[in-house]
């Protein structure tokens, strides 16, 4: 059962392994990123950074849509963490499954505006959102679990 997308441009760290991995009472991680799994160095770096006892798993998007597809995810309270708005709306719009998103943190940078004090959009991601909150998905801001919710349909045009 999936408990949360996040989408967290730092990927799996200390306040998202721990704070949110609590909170979701999960059992495993997917982190779903194209770059990730060729990359030794994030790679290790995200494996310190897992909670003892949490299984994890890295694979490319295409990869993660088909785990979650073939019900090979489906024995697992799972969390999985995105770097992107637009791999967060990929996996969302492939899975149905994936009804609630959270954003957690995306960098800011040219063309992006701010929505909240960790959370930057640009034009294209703010259309992702508003699509999948009109498909029903819940999206969210919010740092860690103790914050507040904000609804992003509340601070998007």
């Amino acid at each position: 059962m999936i408990r949360l997308l996040r989408v967290d441009h730092r990927l799996l760290h200390g306040q998202v392994a721990v704070s949110w991995s609590q909170n979701l009472d999960i059992d495993a991680i997917l982190i779903a990123n194209d770059d990730v799994p060729m990359d030794e160095l994030r790679k290790t770096t995200i494996k310190l950074a897992k909670p003892q006892g949490i299984k994890l798993v890295i694979k490319t998007i295409d990869d993660a849509i088909a785990s979650i597809r073939s019900g090979a995810t489906d024995s697992y309270k799972l969390f999985i963490v995105v770097e992107k708005i637009e791999d967060a709306y990929q996996l969302a719009k492939n899975c149905p499954e994936i009804n609630h998103i959270n954003l957690g943190g995306t960098k800011r940078k040219e063309g992006t505006r701010s929505i909240s004090n960790t959370v930057n959009v640009s034009n294209p991601q703010e259309q992702m959102l508003k699509e999948l909150i009109d498909d029903d998905v819940e999206v969210e801001i919010r740092i860690v679990p103790g914050d507040k919710k904000v609804p992003a349909s509340k601070v998007l045009k």
